[in-house]
């Protein structure tokens, strides 16, 4: 919730007038509480995790043929049965830990300094921003991925991200519940190292998420059109 009542105040604050983003960005956020604001998340993630996978699925079912050649496992093909049942796991994950971690996690938010006011960020500063996310990220999901494929790690943990061994965007956060706790800790490590407006940390969460799905995606990074 913004502390301005008005347009003008807010103006009056800012010493100048609101650009079109900001002024988009007062209109929904002015009576809407901060909480609310980052529950937006919850509603990203079903999004990406059911409509991202979605498409790669579609494409693979319609036309095995034409993108067979593309995939990392080109002879595999999955019946829709198992995409389907695939999603209804992660989506189970989904309500079970990641919305209740999603809903009981905005004190920390809050408390790490993510500001939902204006001035809105500049390009520049989002762009740092998610650079210095991306690199943290990157490292702390390295040491824990590499954690979990010890002994002890992968027969408690990590072998239910494995029991899909074709892989698909679907699968990406199929995991052990302990698993999704984890790897959230890299994720939010950046924005608790460099705290960041809402809006920045809505799109560092489906940048994040868009990537782990297109790795688990299935299809080589070395292929670069259809044929």
């Amino acid at each position: 919730m913004l502390s301005y009542a008005t347009l003008g105040e807010a103006e009056a604050a800012l010493g100048r007038s609101l650009t079109f983003a900001e002024d988009i960005w007062f209109r929904y956020t002015a009576r809407m509480p901060n909480y609310l604001l980052f529950y937006h998340n919850i509603i990203f993630l079903f999004v990406i995790f059911s409509l991202a996978p979605l498409q790669l699925a579609l494409i693979e079912l319609g036309f095995p043929a034409s993108v067979s050649s593309f995939k990392i496992q080109p002879k595999i093909c999955l019946p829709p049965t198992s995409f389907f049942q695939c999603y209804k796991d992660v989506m189970r994950v989904f309500l079970l830990i990641v919305d209740p971690l999603q809903l009981s996690s905005y004190p920390t938010i809050k408390f790490v300094g993510i500001r939902t006011g204006l001035p809105l960020p500049s390009l520049w500063e989002v762009a740092l921003q998610l650079l210095v996310y991306f690199v943290v990220e990157d490292y702390g999901n390295y040491w824990i991925h590499r954690l979990l494929h010890c002994k002890w790690g992968y027969e408690k943990i990590h072998c239910v991200h494995h029991e899909f061994t074709t892989p698909i965007g679907f699968a990406t956060p199929y995991a052990h519940w302990a698993e999704v706790l984890l790897l959230g800790i890299p994720s939010f490590a950046g924005p608790a190292m460099v705290p960041c407006h809402m809006i920045t940390f809505w799109l560092w969460i489906a940048l994040r998420q868009l990537e782990a799905i297109e790795t688990h995606s299935g299809y080589g990074s070395h292929h670069t059109s259809f044929m």
